[in-house]
């Protein structure tokens, strides 16, 4: 799985990196960058939302942190769930799928013999 994948404000525009949202966050961009930055939000309704979310917190300086902490629980729990999936996962075992059709064949050859002596 990609890191990008794990990151909170990783998809909310393909074109606005998470550094560049959280400086707009804390008014240190120029006019000019945070008017394209307004323009690219936009266009995207669901980074709209998230940014309205963000922009409700008081302290902008412990935005980024909280952002960070977010993203170790994100990528913690992804991980969990991902070896959770890797432990159920059947290995592909070729001794394994032989063992199994040669108890099978055993199983159908004694069957088919007892039924043989019993007529």
């Amino acid at each position: 799985m990609q890191d990008n994948y794990k990151d909170i404000l990783s998809h909310l525009s393909g074109e606005i990196d998470q550094e560049t949202l959280l400086l707009y966050l804390q008014n240190k961009l120029t006019g000019e960058k945070k008017h394209e930055i307004e323009k690219k939000l936009l266009e995207n309704e669901f980074a709209g939302e998230a940014l309205e979310g963000l922009q409700q917190f008081r302290d902008k300086q412990q935005l980024s942190a909280t952002v960070e902490m977010l993203n170790r629980e994100l990528k913690k729990k992804t991980e969990r769930k991902k070896k959770r999936r890797q432990k159920l996962e059947l290995k592909g075992q070729p001794w394994l799928y032989i063992t199994i059709l040669i108890l099978i064949l055993l199983i159908v050859i004694s069957y088919i013999v007892i039924r043989k002596m019993l007529q």
